[in-house]
């Protein structure tokens, strides 16, 4: 076995010691056909008024920019799927936002694997890269061999679905690449198409932003949300996982064993009830730290009332 190998077991192996459930790894390349998916999007307006997405093009899609000398592309997933389920007739919250930011918690967990890279491989360059940051994570995922983008926009692994966080590690170390993910399990099944409240989700694995219950109970900061909207929502009120509940390949998925992403207790229990009548002081105590601040008081209160009217 070469030296190149050598590294890519021993990181395949660091990054299970890290708490990580896949770890693959994609040459540091341009990514030309995303840029120019990605271009189109932004054009067509699917990004609504996530501005952000519009801000630093060239490094959404060359690797080589945000780490000088890039090599290598590490990408690892982490499982966040609850073994707890709400409370029936209670707000909808997207699974991924029931226990603490995941931004922190996996950000250290990446940082911890860089260091552990270091010491084990040599004193390399390289950075960690959580949701947060311009880098197409899923892009690097199927490169690196983890798994397809399903129809639904998701990365979907055969092993266990899509309830996954991805977190991208650019680095300039010289790595063996996996074997890119070529086939696309989806097949001629549409139920993420037909169940999307909002028909946000367009032929041809195109996802239309905009119109993504997602976008308006999180990303959209108006006072209002617009009345077309009225009755689409299905009691959704921060997120939306109906596309992912109803796709078969997560009749796989597994709970997680992350205590960090244990459900915040009045997630799965309060109803819409105690949601309104809950003080805003009272509100930051307890999401102090959970992904449900993002929408903030006056969002939540203003998502409640929209999906009660």
């Amino acid at each position: 076995m070469g030296l190149v190998s050598q590294h890519n077991n021993t990181i395949k192996q660091l990054a299970a010691v890290a708490g990580f459930d896949y770890c693959g790894i994609a040459k540091a390349q341009k990514l030309d056909d995303d840029a120019r998916k990605l271009e189109n999007w932004l054009r067509k307006g699917m990004h609504g008024s996530m501005h952000y997405m519009e801000n630093h093009f060239d490094l959404r899609v060359d690797p080589t920019l945000l780490v000088p000398g890039a090599k290598s592309v590490i990408t690892v997933l982490k499982n966040y799927y609850p073994s707890e389920q709400k409370k029936k007739d209670t707000p909808g919250i997207s699974k991924y936002a029931f226990g603490t930011d995941y931004h922190s918690a996996i950000k250290e967990k990446l940082n911890a694997l860089l260091e552990n890279i270091r010491e084990n491989i040599g004193d390399i360059n390289g950075r960690g890269f959580v949701d947060s940051a311009p880098v197409l994570e899923r892009s690097w995922a199927t490169r690196s061999g983890l798994g397809w983008v399903g129809k639904n926009g998701n990365l979907i692994t055969r092993q266990s679905g899509s309830f996954f966080f991805i977190a991208t590690l650019i680095t300039d170390l010289e790595l063996e690449a996996d074997n890119p993910f070529a086939k696309d399990y989806c097949g001629s099944c549409s139920r993420c198409i037909d169940a999307c409240p909002t028909g946000a989700i367009l032929p041809d694995k195109v996802i239309d932003g905009s119109k993504c219950i997602s976008y308006f109970t999180i990303e959209l900061k108006d006072a209002i949300i617009p009345g077309e909207m009225k009755g689409k929502f299905e009691n959704w009120m921060f997120g939306c996982d109906t596309c992912q509940d109803v796709c078969p390949w997560n009749s796989f998925s597994k709970p997680h064993n992350e205590p960090a992403f244990s459900p915040i207790p009045e997630i799965l229990n309060l109803s819409s009830k105690e949601w309104e009548e809950m003080s805003e002081d009272a509100f930051r105590k307890i999401f102090k730290h959970s992904p449900l601040k993002r929408s903030k008081f006056a969002g939540i209160q203003r998502n409640l009332k929209f999906i009660r009217q």
